[in-house]
């Protein structure tokens, strides 16, 4: 098939994808270790009070990067130029991206919180940023892999 995608369509792809995946993955992190499991609040340096109000700036922050993702889905639907592969790449490159900046800059340069108040918390740094590696590392693969070229044949758009 000949792609019929431009360079803006390419774009809005990777970055529709970009906030859903940053979106979903924040979603995941406040409601499984914030709320179910109480592993922490967003901000631990105060009361539990204001460690509940700082979950609800999160849980907001999500909710607006999951919503506007899929706003800009739909919308790349309508106009039938969305690249399904290349979406995938975004949601990787920004669920990943989160987890990394939340894993390395909050909880260890900034110190507002860390995954979980134990003696031995390096173990769960590890894995959280090595699943946080992994998907950057997928997401750059799948979008290096459906970059655009103008007059390109594009046999796995969809």
């Amino acid at each position: 098939m000949i792609s019929n995608y431009t360079k803006a369509s390419s774009t809005r792809n990777l970055w529709s994808g970009i906030l859903f995946g940053m979106g979903i993955v924040a979603f995941i992190d406040e409601t499984v270790f914030h709320q179910l499991l109480h592993w922490h609040h967003f901000y631990d340096k105060s009361t539990t009070a204001m460690g509940l109000v700082s979950d609800g700036f999160f849980h907001a922050f999500s909710w607006f990067a999951t919503i506007g993702g899929l706003f800009m889905f739909a919308d790349l639907r309508r106009k039938k130029s969305l690249w399904m592969k290349r979406w995938w790449g975004g949601i990787l490159l920004g669920a990943g991206g989160f987890q990394l900046y939340d894993g390395t800059v909050q909880h260890k340069l900034m110190g507002i919180h860390q995954i979980r108040y134990v003696e031995n918390v390096l173990v769960y740094d590890i894995v959280w940023n090595v699943i946080a590696a992994a998907m950057i590392l997928a997401g750059f693969l799948l979008v290096v892999n459906t970059r655009y070229e103008k007059n390109e044949t594009v046999a796995n758009a969809r």
